[in-house]
C-alpha cells in the first residue's frame, strides 16, 4: 500500500499542475476570428497580460510542421511565460496541406493577416502596434520571417497595415527555400518569391535565430550565411547555436533547453529594448 502511494502521488501533482495551467489559460485568453479564406474559419488564441498598462508589446507565434500540418499548441508554454512577463502573446492558427489542402503560399497570406489584424486591433488587446513581434518554429520561423522580408501576398484587406513585426524570434526556422534549402520540392522556380535567404533587404527588424549543430533540416552554415547577409545590410542578427541538438530541440518538452531558450531570447529582447519594464 505503501508503494501504491508513493506511485500515485507524483500523479496527483501532475494532475494538479496541469488543472492550475488550464485555469490560467481560462481567465488570460480569448479566441477571436481574424480572417474567413474561401470555407476556412482562421483563429489566434490571445493571452492578455496581466499587466494593467497600456501599449504593451505583443508576440505572436507560428507552429511549425512544414506547412503541412501542426498545432498552435506548440508555443503555448512560450505564450503562457511571456503574458506573465508583460506581454501580449497570441497563437495563430493558419491554412496547412493537411487540413485545408494548401500550399506554402497561402500560409503565407494567412501570417500577414494575423499580423496585420493584431495592428488593427492593437488598441482593444492593450497593445503599441509598433511593438509587434513575430516569431515561429521550423516551417513557422518561415513565416515569422516571411512577414519582415516577402512582398506580396497581401489578401484583399487590410492593405494600408503593414505587416512588418518590429523584431524577429526564429527557433530552426526554414530561411532557405533554394535548390539546396527546404520546401524547393513544392515551390518549384517560385522559391525566390518566398524564400527569406534570398529576400532580404535594408531595414530587415533585429533578429535572434536559434538553431541546433545536429539539425538535418537546417544546416548551420546557412545559418551563418544569413546572419551574415543581414549584417551586410546593416540589420542585427543574433545566431544561437546549440551544440548537438537536433531540429525541434526548443520544445517545451525538452524543458531544460526550452528554459535555456526563455533566458536567452529574454536577454534578447531587453537588449533591443522590448522587454516591458516593471
Amino acid at each position: 500500500m505503501k508503494n501504491s502511494t508513493y506511485i500515485l502521488y507524483p500523479f496527483l501533482m501532475l494532475i494538479c499542475l496541469i488543472t492550475s495551467q488550464l485555469t490560467v489559460h481560462a481567465q488570460n485568453h480569448q479566441e477571436e476570428i481574424y480572417k474567413i479564406a474561401e470555407n476556412d474559419t482562421l483563429k489566434m488564441d490571445i493571452y492578455l497580460s496581466d499587466e494593467n498598462k497600456k501599449d504593451k508589446p505583443a508576440i505572436v507565434f507560428f507552429f511549425g510542421g512544414g506547412w503541412v500540418s501542426g498545432s498552435w499548441d506548440q508555443f503555448r508554454p512560450h505564450a503562457v511565460h511571456f503574458s506573465k512577463k508583460g506581454f501580449v502573446t497570441i497563437l495563430v492558427d493558419y491554412r496547412v496541406a493537411s487540413r485545408h489542402g494548401t500550399s506554402p503560399f497561402e500560409a503565407i497570406e494567412d501570417a500577414k493577416s494575423a499580423m496585420k489584424y493584431v495592428k488593427m486591433n492593437a488598441e482593444r488587446f492593450g497593445i503599441d502596434s509598433a511593438k509587434v513581434i513575430a516569431s515561429g518554429g521550423s516551417a513557422g520561423g518561415h513565416l515569422a520571417a516571411s512577414t519582415a522580408t516577402i512582398s506580396g501576398f497581401e489578401g484583399d484587406a487590410l492593405k494600408e497595415i503593414s505587416a512588418k513585426p518590429v523584431a524577429l524570434l526564429l527557433f530552426n526556422p526554414v530561411i532557405d527555400n533554394g535548390p539546396a534549402g527546404y520546401g524547393y520540392d513544392r515551390l518549384g522556380e517560385r522559391y525566390k518569391e518566398v524564400s527569406p535567404l534570398h529576400n532580404l533587404k535594408e531595414g530587415v527588424p533585429p533578429t535572434l535565430f536559434f538553431l541546433g549543430t545536429k539539425d538535418r533540416l537546417i544546416p548551420v552554415i546557412t545559418g551563418r550565411y544569413y546572419q551574415k547577409a543581414m549584417e551586410k545590410l546593416g540589420s542585427y542578427c543574433e545566431f544561437v547555436l546549440y551544440d548537438g541538438q537536433p531540429h525541434g530541440f526548443f520544445n517545451f518538452k525538452n524543458r531544460e533547453i526550452y528554459e535555456q531558450t526563455i533566458l536567452e531570447t529574454e536577454a534578447f529582447l531587453e537588449k533591443i529594448g522590448l522587454f516591458p519594464k516593471s
